[in-house]
């Protein structure tokens, strides 16, 4: 069963129960999930961001957009509208699939993982979660990795809390640490 038909089916009838709302369409959803890649090695290596697009290319199906930097920060040697970093947004079934992948596959595959902190989801119920390696997803084969590099993916959610998101997303099957 993928995460989709898991929360149509179990967690907007969990939720329900526990907070008590009384439309279907008053339970928080995933809105959206953002892969971001930050690109400052480009600067000194120029391979680098070629391999950080080809990863996300590879991980979600899609062309990542670059970001520039908005103002300059010379302690850092960066000048506006410098590229700093590659994204790629996923939406809609594309999103669903993304999900299942990363709750099935990828993180049981990181190295040592005991689980998400239930702090990494903030104040309006959005999961954040930083990778120091991006070669736990399937479509990555580590004899064919140049370099090593970090990512973070980002679970944007329509809960109004921390804990509608939170109790959302461990009805969804999210490993989180108990605390």
């Amino acid at each position: 069963m993928n995460l989709k038909e898991k929360y149509q089916k179990q967690v907007i009838k969990g939720m329900k129960e526990e907070f008590g709302y009384k439309n279907n369409l008053a339970v928080p959803r995933v809105l959206k999930v953002v892969l971001n890649i930050g690109t400052g090695k480009a600067k000194d290596d120029p391979k680098f961001a070629e391999v950080a697009e080809n990863t996300l290319k590879r991980i979600t199906g899609q062309k990542p957009v670059s970001t520039k930097a908005k103002k300059s920060i010379s302690a850092f040697k960066i000048r506006q509208g410098m590229k700093v970093g590659l994204k790629v947004t996923l939406r809609g079934k594309i999103m669903w699939d993304f999900l299942t992948k990363l709750v099935t596959i990828s993180l049981p595959r990181v190295r040592d993982f005991r689980g998400l902190a239930p702090q990494s989801v903030d104040k309006h119920g959005n999961l954040n979660i930083g990778f120091k390696e991006h070669i736990m997803f399937p479509e990555i084969k580590s004899d064919e990795v140049e370099k090593l590099h970090g990512l973070e993916v980002a679970i944007m959610t329509s809960a109004k809390d921390h804990q509608e998101g939170l109790t959302m997303l461990k009805l969804l099957g999210f490993p989180f640490k108990e605390v």
